[in-house]
C-alpha cells in the first residue's frame, strides 16, 4: 500500500503553548511515522533565533525530527515569516534532521508548495518588511548578534507583527488574504495546476476556472486545530 505524503503549516511552536508542542510530538511519533514524507510549509516555530537558543522545547522538537527521519520518513522544512535568523549556521540543527526546502518547491505530479506570504501582495507594509529581513546582508548581521540581542529583537518583531495584524484585520481584513493576480502568476510561472500553502490561516480548497482548465489552490489551516493534509 502506498504511504501518504503529509503537508502541515503554521505550527508556531512556542513554549507558551505547551499543548501544541505535545500534540506535534505525538503526531511525529505516530501518524507521521506511517507516511512517505512530511512537508512543513513554514512558520514551524513562533520564532527561530539560532542554534544557540537555550529553549529546551525547541531541543525536544529537533530530537523528535531526528527520530522521524531515522525511521526512514523524509522530512522537509520550509522558511516561513517567523524565522528572522533562519539560514546558514542557524538552520543546521534542523537541517541535520530535515531537509530545508526553498520558499517554492514543485514536487510530485507538479504540485507547487509554498508558505503563502508571497501571495499576499496587497499588504504592502508586510511585503516591504519581508524584503528587508530577507536581505542577505541583514541576515548575516542578525545571525552574529549576541543571543540576548536576538531574543529582544524576536520579541519586538512578534509584538509588531501582532499589532500590524490587529490593525489591518480591523480596517481591511481582505488585505491579509492572497491576491488573485499573484496566485495566477505563480501558477503560470511554475507551470503547475495545483498549489498548497499556509500562512493565511484560512483553510479551504479553491477551484479556479481558466481557459486552459481548472486550477486548484489548497490552503492549510492552523495546524493545532486542522492537523495534517495528505495527498492520499
Amino acid at each position: 500500500m502506498t504511504k501518504p505524503t503529509l503537508f502541515i503549516s503554521d505550527l508556531h511552536l512556542d513554549r507558551s503553548e505547551p499543548a501544541t508542542i505535545d500534540q506535534f510530538l505525538a503526531f511525529l511519533d505516530s501518524t507521521a511515522r506511517e507516511s512517505e514524507a512530511l512537508y512543513v510549509l513554514g512558520d514551524f516555530f513562533e520564532a527561530w533565533i539560532g542554534d544557540d537558543d537555550p529553549e529546551p522545547e525547541k531541543r525536544r522538537v529537533v530530537t523528535a525530527l531526528r527520530r522521524l527521519t531515522d525511521s526512514g520518513v523524509r522530512c522537509f522544512v520550509m522558511h516561513g515569516n517567523r524565522t528572522s535568523c533562519w539560514g546558514g549556521a542557524s538552520a543546521r540543527s534542523l537541517e541535520r534532521n530535515a531537509r530545508r526546502s526553498r520558499d517554492r518547491r514543485s514536487v510530485r505530479q507538479r504540485v507547487l508548495l509554498l508558505h503563502g506570504d508571497t501571495l499576499c501582495t496587497d499588504d504592502h507594509d508586510y511585503q516591504r518588511l519581508r524584503r528587508t529581513v530577507r536581505n542577505p546582508l541583514l541576515q548575516f548581521v542578525l545571525r552574529r548578534l549576541p543571543l540576548k540581542s536576538r531574543l529582544r529583537l524576536a520579541e519586538r518583531m512578534r509584538a509588531g507583527s501582532k499589532a500590524h495584524l490587529e490593525r489591518i484585520g480591523t480596517a481591511t481584513p481582505t488585505i491579509m488574504d492572497v491576491n488573485s493576480a499573484a496566485v495566477l502568476a505563480d501558477f503560470e510561472k511554475y507551470h503547475v495546476r495545483t498549489m498548497v500553502h499556509g500562512h493565511t490561516h484560512r483553510p479551504a480548497i479553491h477551484r479556479i476556472p481558466t481557459s486552459q482548465g481548472e486550477l486548484t489552490r489548497i490552503v492549510l489551516g492552523d495546524w493545532y486545530t486542522q492537523e495534517a493534509c495528505s495527498d492520499g
